[in-house]
C-alpha cells in the first residue's frame, strides 16, 4: 500500500533522531568517553533496534563533528583539543555577532521593541537563562548543559534567522562536547562555570548590544582560560 512504505519511512527517521539524540547524551554526559570506539551491532543491540536507523544516525553525528568513522571498524568519540575549542568560540563569536547586527539595523527579529510577542519569548528565554544558573551556581554540569542548550536555541530564534540558529546549535554542542571531555576531570565544579544567562538577556532586552558584546567576550575568555588550564 502507498501510505504504509511512507509510515515506515518516517517511524524510521523518528528513530535515527531519537538515536542521535540519545548518543550525543551520552557523549555530554561522559558516559561515552574521547576515543571510545564501537560498533554499528553494538548500539543497535543496546537501543533493541535494527542496523540501519543506527547506522544514519551515526553518519549524522559523524556529519556534525562529534563522532568520528573508523573505517571498516565502526565509530569513535571524537577526541578535542583546546586548538579545536578556540576555533568553535571563534566561530561561535561570528555567528552571535552576526546577530547583534541584525538587531542594531533591524533587518531581522526585535523590529518592534514594544511587540508583547517579543517581551513574552524574551521572558522564557530569561527564565531558562536562570535555570542555567542555578545549574551553573551548583556545579551540575548535566543540568546546565540542558538549559544551556535550551537557552540558547530560544535566544537565537528571536532574531528570525532559522539558518544561523540551527548553525550557532551545532556549534554549542561541539563546544560542550569539547569541554565535559577536561570538566568532568574536576570533582567540583562550583564557581567554574560561566553564569551570565540573565545579564546577557537584559542586554538584548535593552537593545544594548554592546553591553552583549561585553558579556560574550568575558564569556569566551573565562570559558577558554579554563578549558586551556585543564586540557593536556
Amino acid at each position: 500500500m502507498p501510505g504504509s512504505s511512507g509510515s515506515a519511512a518516517v517511524t524510521r527517521s523518528t528513530l535515527r533522531q531519537q538515536i542521535a539524540d540519545a548518543l550525543r547524551d551520552e557523549v555530554l554526559a561522559g558516559r561515552l568517553q574521547p576515543g571510545q570506539a564501537f560498533t554499528v551491532k553494538e548500539i543497535a543491540e543496546q537501543y533493541g533496534v535494527s542496523a540501519t536507523p543506527v547506522r544514519e544516525a551515526l553518519v549524522d553525528l559523524s556529519a556534525q563533528g562529534l563522532l568520528e568513522a573508523d573505517q571498516h571498524r565502526g565509530f569513535r568519540v571524537h577526541e578535542y583539543s583546546a586548538d579545536d575549542y578556540r576555533g568553535i568560540i571563534e566561530a561561535r563569536t561570528l555567528v552571535t555577532d552576526g546577530m547583534f547586527r541584525a538587531l542594531e539595523e533591524g533587518r531581522r527579529g526585535y523590529q518592534q521593541p514594544g511587540d508583547p510577542r517579543i517581551a513574552a519569548a524574551l521572558a522564557g528565554v530569561r527564565r531558562r537563562g536562570e535555570e542555567a544558573q542555578r545549574a551553573a551556581g551548583a556545579g551540575d554540569l548535566t543540568v546546565l548543559i540542558g538549559y544551556d542548550l535550551r537557552f540558547w536555541r530560544e535566544l537565537a530564534s528571536l532574531f528570525g534567522n532559522p539558518y544561523l540558529a540551527d548553525f550557532l546549535h551545532r556549534l554549542r554542542v561541539q563546544s560542550w562536547v569539547c569541554a565535559v571531555q577536561h570538566l568532568r576531570q574536576l570533582t567540583d565544579l562550583r564557581g567554574e562555570l560561566w553564569s551570565g544567562h540573565t545579564e546577557l538577556v537584559d542586554a538584548l532586552s535593552a537593545r544594548d548590544t554592546g553591553a552583549a558584546r561585553s558579556v560574550i567576550a568575558a564569556y569566551n575568555s573565562h570559558s577558554l582560560s579554563l578549558i586551556e588550564r585543564l586540557a593536556p
